[in-house]
């Protein structure tokens, strides 16, 4: 269900302003199942400018309700809905600042027409509502009215829905105000992580990797990620829906499957990552690299063959020149060549590397 409205207000000060008028209808997805609109009686006046813009006045709300009498219904009407506006920000502070001087907590999920119709609506001259819904057809009486702005509003959302085929950005845009159930849900995925050196992946609610992180402590990293306040990160933390990781056992495999997850994922949240290239040759044209494992006993095997970097991985099995042709069966193979020499190269540079077996 989604309450869909509009408010006019005195103007003034920010959080001084007063209601004048509000419209919302309860929309619930394709018909309105419930409306409630009324003059409000602001106890101040109204300024000028507004007057000229609304034709609303002071003499026409001396008889009009005082907000206090209406608060119930607009509790009432909007239970249980996402609250939809043209600028939400603006209407729902309106309306949070009004029952918060009733000492009341209105707290409802939003979802704003403006952010929506420039994901949706492409490359429009303007978002404005009046100029938006002219350009799209949609018929508006009563411009800078409650109502006709709030009706205007109800077949904006419905195009809208309409354009949103796959139903996933207007769900991935709602903004939840009960962080509670979210900081629950993170605290669960956070628990399931453990404190390994390690490369981890988010992933949406349709299993889609939207993040890839890495670290001596994923564990470590993804608390890190979660406390972040940045639009970024309060993206991938509203969008996370489970996390998968991978045990490295070295840094070497950490970078490695890293960046070439990146490559070939692109999550949508990760930056994307500049390599200057080295495309100069290694020391030797054959050789291995052995490192740590994940366990007691493992070897982590990177095996380069004619100057390329043929592929990575894992095993239990003594490492010596004649178990190539075994090693190769289970090591996995790089597709991103140049990425990897670069991320070997780098590495080697920098001598931590356990062994090397040069054939």
């Amino acid at each position: 269900m989604y309450a869909i409205l509009d408010i006019e207000t005195t103007g003034g000060k920010f959080n001084e302003e007063g209601i004048t008028e509000i419209a919302i209808y309860k929309f619930d997805g394709y018909t309105i199942v419930d409306q409630f609109i009324t003059l409000v009686n602001p106890e101040k006046e109204i300024q000028a400018f507004v007057v000229n813009l609304t034709g609303i006045n002071n003499k026409m709300l001396v008889n009009a309700p005082k907000f206090f009498e209406i608060a119930k219904r607009i509790v009432e009407i909007t239970q249980d809905c996402i609250l939809v506006a043209h600028n939400t920000s603006f209407d729902y502070r309106i309306l949070k600042t009004e029952f918060d001087r009733l000492g009341f907590d209105f707290r409802r999920n939003t979802l704003c027409t403006v952010e929506l119709s420039q994901q949706l609506i492409l490359e429009q001259p303007s978002y404005s509502l009046g100029k938006l819904t002219k350009s799209l057809g949609i018929p508006m009486t009563e411009r800078h009215r409650a109502s006709g702005d709030a009706l205007a509003t109800v077949q904006l959302f419905k195009l809208l829905l309409e354009k949103d085929t796959e139903k996933t950005i207007i769900q991935e845009s709602i903004k939840y105000f009960d962080k509670r159930i979210e900081k629950e849900k993170l605290q669960t995925l956070i628990d399931s992580i453990p404190a390994i050196l390690g490369v981890f992946y988010i992933h949406d609610s349709k299993g889609k990797v939207i993040y890839i992180g890495k670290g001596k402590n994923i564990k470590a990293e993804i608390n890190k990620l979660f406390l972040k306040v940045t639009r970024r990160a309060v993206k991938i933390q509203e969008r996370a829906n489970s996390v998968s990781f991978d045990k490295t056992g070295n840094e070497l495999f950490t970078r490695l499957k890293y960046y070439l997850e990146l490559e070939k994922l692109a999550p949508k949240f990760n930056f994307k990552k500049k390599f200057k290239i080295i495309l100069d040759n290694f020391n030797n044209e054959n050789f291995m690299i052995v490192d740590k494992g994940r366990e007691v006993e493992e070897h982590a095997i990177i095996l380069i063959e004619n100057n390329i970097v043929f592929g990575y991985g894992y095993t239990n099995l003594a490492v010596q020149e004649n178990d190539l042709t075994i090693l190769k069966s289970v090591l996995t193979q790089i597709e991103n060549k140049e990425v990897s020499k670069t991320i070997v190269k780098n590495y080697l540079n920098k001598g931590s590397v356990q062994k090397i077996i040069r054939f």
